[in-house]
């Protein structure tokens, strides 16, 4: 009986034990909120990329910068290469929570939030300087602030943090793309975007939409004619060697966005979002350079494994994808194309 109380004594003990421990440290964060002090952070950022690609280098920036502006006390961890899924998968994610930052390009966010769909639109920026103009100035702030809230005004449950280049997208095949006519009859893979999957169609060829991490073997066993996307993404995921023919026509000029999670946003600090705020925006700034550096490399390697690079006449390209402007550029959206178009004709001396 006496054995049976001592054990009975001791369990009593352990609970109070337990309890009291699990107030204290439940005191103690409160006490450390309370005073202001900043709670440790183990932060995940997940994107598509590889990790030779001038976006992932960017994202290592953001990290490293976040990491020295909190003291340490906010830690990223990067997972490149779509190992927690594609770019679309990694969205859910964040929206979910259960992922803190992402990088995709604007094609898949315009499925929650549609006025992104405006980068989708073909041959919309004269140059890259024209398209600087627009995303550092008014009209780039507006929409990275839009990202917030779905069309119906609900939270997206996404919070885009800034732009990164991705320069312009452009053809590529074995057979070279000098006018619309190049394409007809060809099936070309595009990102899962409905203005892209119109575009090509406006051409007379086929988009065949497909994750890009299948891409190389379809290109490889035929089972699309070509692609398009920009010269780093072409040569880091080794399309250089399954195609031997680059079309500079720059149809589009998609940023790609570095996104943070709603849910996590509504737990950090104003200290701790004016860190992420800051980080964010010297990355861009440093991604921008990584990315001329990049392109610069990326076609020199391209003239070594025998690319040939073409730059065509761009009018008659402009003129067949016309009707799709008309089609998709509607309400916010068409107005967004108009003033898109006034900031370059402002530039023009």
């Amino acid at each position: 009986m006496k054995h049976s109380n001592l054990i009975v004594g001791i369990l009593i003990g352990l609970v109070v034990a337990g309890g009291l421990f699990a107030w204290r440290g439940a005191a103690g964060q409160n006490a450390s909120d309370a005073t202001g002090a900043t709670p440790r952070r183990e932060l995940q950022i997940a994107h598509a990329l590889p990790t030779g690609h001038p976006v992932h280098q960017g994202i290592e920036a953001f990290a490293k910068r976040l990491e020295a502006l909190s003291g340490g006390r906010i830690t990223c961890t990067i997972f490149p290469s779509g190992q927690r899924g594609s770019e679309t998968e990694c969205l859910e994610k964040l929206q979910t929570g259960s992922l803190d930052f992402t990088k995709t390009s604007t094609a898949p966010v315009s499925n929650f939030v549609p006025v992104f769909s405006v980068f989708s639109l073909p041959y919309l920026f004269n140059d890259a300087e024209h398209y600087w103009d627009v995303l550092e100035g008014e009209i780039g702030r507006e929409i990275l602030d839009r990202s917030t809230s779905l069309a119906n005004g609900q939270p997206s449950g996404m919070v885009a943090l800034c732009y990164m280049d991705a320069g312009s997208r452009n053809f590529y095949s074995n057979a070279p793309i000098l006018t619309p006519a190049d394409v007809a009859g060809k099936t070309i893979r595009t990102m899962r975007d409905p203005i892209a999957i119109a575009m090509i169609g406006a051409m007379g060829g086929k988009a065949e939409p497909m994750p890009f991490g299948e891409l190389y073997s379809a290109l490889q066993q035929g089972n699309v004619d070509g692609a398009e996307n920009n010269p780093p993404s072409f040569v880091e995921s080794r399309h250089v060697e399954v195609c031997k023919q680059f079309t500079f026509d720059h149809h589009t000029r998609n940023p790609d966005l570095f996104i943070a999670s709603q849910a996590l946003w509504e737990k950090l600090s104003d200290q701790e979002k004016e860190w992420v705020r800051t980080a964010a925006s010297e990355a861009s700034r440093v991604q921008r350079k990584l990315w001329k550096d990049g392109t610069r490399q990326a076609l020199k390697t391209m003239r070594e494994e025998g690319v040939t690079i073409h730059e065509p006449d761009l009018k008659p390209f402009q003129e067949a994808t016309a009707p799709v402007i008309e089609e998709f550029a509607t309400g916010e959206v068409a107005e967004l194309v108009e003033r898109i178009r006034n900031v370059a004709e402002e530039d023009t001396p």
